[in-house]
Parts: C-alpha cells; structure tokens; sequence
C-alpha cells in the first residue's frame, strides 16, 4: 500500500532521447568541398597563375654561325708515362710536375750497382778470351805453314784448328755478355722520348720501379707523364644522325669551359669511320689553330662546326644559352615553356647546340631576353597563367 504523500516527493524523469548526428555530417560535407574548392583554386584559377621560377636566355653568337654544335675534351696526340725497362731503385729523379724536358733529356736514374757489377765481370772476361785467343793465334798460324811444307800432319794441324776455333768463340761469347750488360746498366737511366711538359711526377727517390707492378703492390709502374702541349687537339663526339654536316678540313670554332667568351679558330682533322653503339656517336678529331699556354690536356670544350657558305636549315638571327634544365625532348622534339610578355605559355620548338656545364645552346626558337620555365613543368600548358617567383 502506497503512501500519498511520499509519492508526491518523487522526482520524476523523462526518458532520455536518441542523440542527434546529422549535423556532424553536413560538416564534414562543407570541409570537404572547401578544400576542394581551394585547390581547384589554386590549381586552375588563371588569376592567381601557376608558381614558376623562369631563366632569361642569353646571347651566344658562336652558335648563331654554326652547323652543328658537339661537346669534348681537349686531348694530346702524344703523351707518354715514363717507366724503366728493367726492376730497380729509384735514386734519382731529376723533373717536378710543369718542368719542361727536352727530347733525350735525362729524367731519373735506378740504381745501378749491380748491373755495372755484371758488366765489370764481362768486360774481365772478354778481356782474358781476347788475351788467349791473341796467344794462340800465332801458334795456329805457324801451324799452318809447317802443314803447307810437310812437316807436320793433318792430325796436329787439326787440333790446333780446334784450339783457335774455341778460343774465338770464346770472344764471340764475351763481347755478346759485354753488350748485354751494358745494355742493362744503360736502362737504370731513364730519358724523355720527345719534348714536353711534365704533368704527373709518380715516384720518389728510394721507390723500386718496373715495367709491372709486383705482388707486393708497392712497385711504381711509372715514374711521371710527359706531355707534348704542341700536338693538343680537341676530340668530340658528333651524334651519328648529324654527323653528315661535318667533314674533314671544315672550319669550326673552340669554347674551352675555362673561357667562354674566347673563340679559338679550329679545323675537322678527321671523321674518325666507326660509331660508338652504345652512344650513337661517331669520333670528330678537331686541330686546334693556335698555340697559347691557357689551352690544358683534359679541358672541356665545345665546338661549333661552321657553316661553308651554305644557309642553315634552321636559319636564326641569334644564338642563345639557356640553363639545360629548361628544356623538354631532345633533338627535333625539343621545346621550352616559353613566358609571354602577359605571364602566360607558349610551348616553342627550338633548335638544341650542345651543352656547356649547366647550359646548352639553342641555335633556333629564342631570342636573347626570353624568358623560359624551369620548374613545374608538368602543371604548365600552351596558354596556362603563371606567377613568375624570384
């Protein structure tokens, strides 16, 4: 039984109601289309324009005259790493790198203590078969005169003969020795084959040197490299699909690395006939038309074959360099992203030279203060808007 008035002191709750998630969703949903829409924005919207950093092409009047462009090395056509014929101590080296030798200058000296040793024995012992056979030389030719007369026999004439024959045989024998040892104790001096500059000192004085190393590994092979500066030429490699533009006796022009603004006269020595298969390249051997002290063995250099009184198949008013970074393809598929006036692109064919360090010629397409795209390249199309960085 229930009391009234304790009922009427309860507190009555009601149920709780189910929790309401639809506004997380809606949300969701507006996030969602936000970004979206900010990277459609940034992505597509021409006002705001695609972020490039650009290069501003330079002028390269080299190219402008040429042909066809390649890239090499400056290269001597005699050189020579000077080593001694025979195994042996170094006690002399008489040249430091840069010294200039003259052809059959002394260089270094082995040690030749046993070697004049050996031909101290030989000359001893030439001179005593020389002594013997002086002694019975006249023995043998008294022989002969009494064999003539009658008054000996054959037998004893022949024994003498035997005598004489052996003892010049003996000589024969010792003066061979004797050109042997000289000829060694003549190898521990080492000469310079032809005049040049010395551009490599490999050994010291108390070193063994030899023709080959021995199998301890401390064995100098070589005791420095001598270098003809007059017979320097440039060899390139000229790409096998334009190698019919190039042909011996054809006037060129050489940029060394080290000095692009110096042109140097240059002439095609010869088309090397063979092809590189792995690099689809033919050998060109270029002389180079003057003598000056800056051009070193090894120098990267980049020739211009010149046209011979012919127009271009690509004429251009002017050659440019642009960095290589900036340009898509290669050959007759090369293009750059090139900056309009109005910050929008224009894909333009060019004509590719070859490359000089970061850069590479263009000898057709630009023109000296054209601007290029050189990144975010796969965002930009003919026509696009960009926002040019610093």
């Amino acid at each position: 039984m229930t009391n009234p008035s304790l009922d009427a002191l309860k507190i009555h709750r009601a149920a709780p109601s189910p929790p309401r998630r639809g506004w997380l969703y809606v949300t969701a949903a507006v996030l969602v289309l936000l970004g979206a829409g900010g990277y459609a924005a940034w992505r597509f919207w021409p006002a705001s324009g695609i972020p490039v950093h650009v290069a501003t092409a330079q002028s390269d009047a080299a190219s402008a005259a040429s042909s066809l462009d390649a890239s090499g090395y400056v290269i001597p056509r005699r050189a020579a790493t000077l080593s001694a014929k025979i195994q042996g101590k170094l006690v002399e080296a008489d040249l430091e790198e840069g010294e200039q030798v003259h052809a059959g200058q002394i260089v270094a000296r082995l040690d030749d203590s046993n070697y004049r040793a050996a031909l101290n024995t030989a000359l001893a012992s030439q001179h005593l078969a020389e002594t013997t056979l002086a002694n019975i030389t006249p023995t043998y030719e008294r022989y002969r005169k009494l064999h003539d007369q009658g008054a000996i026999s054959d037998d004893a004439l022949q024994t003498q003969k035997s005598l004489f024959d052996s003892a010049r045989m003996a000589v024969d024998v010792s003066r061979a020795a004797v050109a042997q040892a000289a000829s060694n104790e003549n190898d521990t001096v080492v000469r310079a084959p032809f005049a040049g500059v010395v551009t490599d000192k490999a050994a010291q004085v108390g070193e063994i040197v030899a023709p080959a190393a021995a199998g301890g590994g401390f064995t100098r092979t070589g005791i420095a490299t001598i270098v003809d500066m007059d017979s320097l030429e440039v060899d390139v490699d000229v790409s096998e699909n334009y190698i019919d533009r190039v042909t011996p006796g054809q006037k060129a022009t050489i940029t060394l690395t080290a000095y692009p603004e110096w042109e140097i006269p240059a002439s095609v020595i010869a088309v090397i006939p063979t092809a590189d298969q792995s690099k689809g390249t033919v050998k060109v051997r270029i002389a180079i038309g003057l003598k000056d002290k800056r051009i070193l063995p090894q120098m990267g250099a980049r020739v211009s074959f010149l046209a011979e009184g012919k127009a271009l198949q690509t004429p251009v008013s002017h050659g440019v360099l642009i960095p290589a970074a900036a340009l898509q393809g290669v050959g007759e598929n090369a293009s750059v992203f090139l900056i309009k006036p109005d910050d929008t692109v224009e894909v333009r064919a060019v004509t590719p030279g070859a490359k000089n360090g970061q850069n590479i010629a263009i000898r057709a397409g630009l023109e000296p203060g054209d601007r290029v795209a050189i990144d975010n390249f796969e965002k930009l199309t003919d026509g696009a808007k960009v926002a040019v960085g610093e």
